[in-house]
């Protein structure tokens, strides 16, 4: 394993066990820094001893690639491995290997932590056939949501990788919010041009119960929308806090999303859980289909999907009804008809 390699490993496997990420950023910006770097200036710097004079490298980072270098494993990489050989979660098995990909995913773009092309390349050595690139949109400030104008050059630049990484593929796709009254957060053009279409409530969470509702279902009967995220906002727990679910009447925003074929997401971030259990049951009982997405920010957080396929399991949820089981044309034929 090459420097570089070993220290993407150890960044991706601390993001999968939910590290503080001032560790998991040391060892990507080495990373990052050594690929800048000719491979015969970094082997001469490991033989001096002087990586650590590098920006971005530190003793640590410095003694992963220097390992790695020397043709073993690094003995921090052999211990995380050791603590990956096993599922996040017990029980999600089976329905895990049904999944073809992702649906709800971040990049570098909007408020994730990795380039477009690390996070498909992570898809890939996941085992996935696509992974749907969905950024924010714009009113989300604070994750750096895209502009009309940001995302048609994201699309420009989904395009061009995807001429080098086929037969994988990046769905276009993006998160859009679900406003006030239901209306989305993009132009109707350019959601039109999308593979997917995630729409999720990320402002005024405490709204009144019938106003709330009327909002969620208002986007979901939007025929440019593919799946509802992360219905209820809440977290149980994690750095951001708790915050509890918003309140809305979920027989009407169920049916909704069945009778318009749009996917209830199954949220797989440890911190979201969402649906809550009593709603998940629900939204099994009425017919609805289901996403199981990690809303990744990070390449390692792409194996979540070991804590919702648990839930979808657990509750007997059958291939034919989730949307990301299917193979990548099915899945396409079903965004365009939605």
């Amino acid at each position: 394993m090459d420097p570089v390699s070993a220290l993407k490993r150890v960044a991706y496997l601390l993001e999968r066990e939910l590290a503080e990420p001032h560790r998991v950023r040391a060892f990507r910006k080495a990373a990052w820094r050594l690929e800048s770097l000719p491979e015969a200036e970094i082997m001469e710097r490991i033989a001096a001893g002087t990586l650590t004079t590098l920006a971005d490298v530190g003793p640590k980072t410095a003694k992963v690639a220097a390992q790695a270098a020397n043709g073993g494993v690094p003995d921090y990489l052999a211990d995380l491995e050791a603590r990956a050989s096993v599922p996040l979660v017990d029980g999600g098995q089976e329905v895990r290997s049904w999944l073809r990909g992702d649906l709800h995913a971040h990049s570098d773009w909007s408020d994730g932590g990795s380039p477009i092309a690390e996070m498909a390349h992570a898809a890939i050595d996941a085992g996935h056939a696509y992974l749907a690139l969905t950024d924010h949109s714009p009113r989300l400030t604070v994750a750096r949501g895209l502009s009309p104008d940001r995302l048609r050059e994201q699309l420009d630049v989904v395009g061009r990788l995807n001429s080098e990484l086929a037969p994988f593929r990046i769905l276009t796709g993006i998160e859009v919010d679900i406003l006030d009254d239901g209306e989305l957060d993009q132009e109707d053009e350019l959601l039109d041009q999308l593979d997917v279409v995630v729409a999720s409530v990320h402002s005024k969470l405490r709204m009144d119960a019938r106003a709330m509702t009327r909002r969620m279902v208002r986007a979901v009967s939007d025929p440019r929308v593919d799946v509802l995220g992360h219905c209820t906002g809440r977290l149980i727990t994690g750095g951001r806090g708790t915050r509890p679910e918003s309140v809305f009447d979920a027989d009407a925003v169920f049916a909704a999303c069945r009778d318009h074929d749009v996917a209830v997401e199954i949220n797989s971030r440890p911190e979201r859980r969402d649906p809550p259990t009593r709603l998940l049951a629900k939204a099994v009982d009425m017919g609805c289909r289901f996403s199981i997405d990690t809303d990744a920010h990070a390449p390692g957080q792409l194996d979540f999907l070991d804590h919702g396929c648990a839930r979808a399991q657990a509750q007997g949820i059958q291939r034919e009804r989730i949307v990301n089981a299917m193979e990548l044309e099915e899945l396409l034929a079903w965004t365009r008809a939605s």
